[in-house]
């Protein structure tokens, strides 16, 4: 008996050892693990938004050595009672306002600061398109009908597999892909670990089989379309998407700080959510898009791309946000009036009739509850309208 006890001991101590063993050779893979499993919870969330390089993989976008791009001061905006209310509500962390190109309201909350590289989340759709827009006029890619295995042959025989670019830039890719945040068991979750273990995306991607529609037929809000998009890109150039967007959009527009990716254990870009940028920088790019690609002196994403990104053409169900490439427009389309959008509250909304640029971050836990996007583009409409 006294030797039985001896083996489980000994036995005990060796597990326990090889326990401690794994927890450091997997110690960074843990902590991310763990990090992506309290991501959204109530008292870490503000501070994860503004600090995602803390905890994950990322890489820099460099903004270069140039000075910053001017930025005039308007008439300083005065909040309306009903938008201080929205920014209680929505759980709000920065708001900054541009009118004719000025800056007329900038303010931080939530004890965050202008400083703060804050999470696009689905922002960085937006500017994903853009950097195609580029490589598209420069010719590194001919054609947005072109089939996406033409640049990511790694997607023969998958979901993707008669899909061209135009259809994942509509997300109407056709591929069945789970969207819902509040489900650990959801496609988009599964995704998300794969990027805290240090996995790959374009595995991930490449993994899909199933679809529920023929491409170019149906809408649905599939993040993992955007990550082809990336895969185009790098099979188009043989590059990485950091460097790219760094050299044909960050360092013309010229930031005040370099924003960075958050990216796979392989060095890629999670270009569909993971750039992280200053609020004011989110404001430039939509002054961009407003003055049709232009910025900074000089013209960055061709006008005619610009032009096609920010109209309807994806094939959205009657009555529902409409959706073109990588961009939204309001269900009651306005002329003019479109934005970027990103889970949890982040928006970068422009409303070229008025001249008004609106970027907001937020930390918003209700941000899937009935009326709240709806209401947020109204607030956004009377913030413009009373400018």
């Amino acid at each position: 008996m006294r030797r039985i006890f001896r083996y489980l001991v000994r036995a005990i101590f060796v597990l326990a050892l090889i326990a401690v063993a794994v927890g450091v050779w997997k110690r960074e893979e843990i902590k991310r693990l763990l990090a992506v499993n309290s991501l959204f919870s109530e008292e870490k969330i503000i501070t994860n938004f503004s600090g995602m390089n803390a905890a994950f993989l990322s890489v820099d976008v460099p903004r270069g050595d140039g000075p910053v791009a001017e930025l005039p001061k308007g008439t300083e905006a005065t909040l309306t009672p009903e938008v201080t209310q929205w920014v209680k509500d929505r759980t709000i962390t920065a708001l900054v306002v541009f009118k004719d190109g000025a800056l007329v309201h900038e303010s931080y909350y939530q004890g965050t600061n202008a400083d703060d590289l804050r999470i696009s989340w689905s922002v960085a759709k937006s500017y994903l398109s853009s950097l195609l827009g580029v490589l598209l006029d420069e010719g590194a890619i001919a054609s947005i009908d072109d089939p996406v295995t033409k640049y990511a042959p790694s997607l023969k025989g998958g979901a993707y597999d008669g899909a061209t670019i135009r259809n994942v830039l509509n997300m109407a890719s056709g591929v069945t892909f789970d969207e819902d945040y509040l489900d650990q068991t959801s496609d988009i979750n599964k995704m998300g670990r794969v990027l805290a273990l240090g996995g790959s995306m374009d595995g991930f991607a490449a993994d899909l089989s199933e679809t529920f529609a023929e491409p170019g037929t149906d809408w649905q809000y599939v993040s993992i379309d955007t990550h082809i998009i990336s895969m185009i890109i790098r099979g188009a150039t043989g590059r990485e998407i950091a460097p790219l967007l760094s050299e044909k959009v960050i360092i013309p527009m010229g930031l005040e700080a370099s924003p960075y990716y958050l990216t796979d254990g392989n060095g890629v870009a999670f270009v569909l959510g993971g750039l992280n940028l200053r609020t004011r920088d989110y404001a430039r790019m939509g002054q961009m898009f407003l003055q049709n690609g232009a910025y900074n002196g000089q013209q960055i994403v061709p006008a005619d791309w610009v032009a096609a990104s920010t109209v309807p053409s994806a094939p959205t169900a009657q009555g529902e946000y409409g959706y073109g490439y990588q961009w939204w427009m309001p269900k009651d389309g306005r002329e003019g009036e479109f934005l970027a959008r990103g889970v949890y509250g982040q928006y970068i909304y422009i409303n070229r009739p008025l001249g008004v640029v609106i970027a907001s971050n937020a930390a918003d836990r209700k941000f899937r509850d009935e009326g709240v996007g709806d209401y947020n583009i109204e607030i956004f409409r009377k913030i413009a309208e009373g400018l």
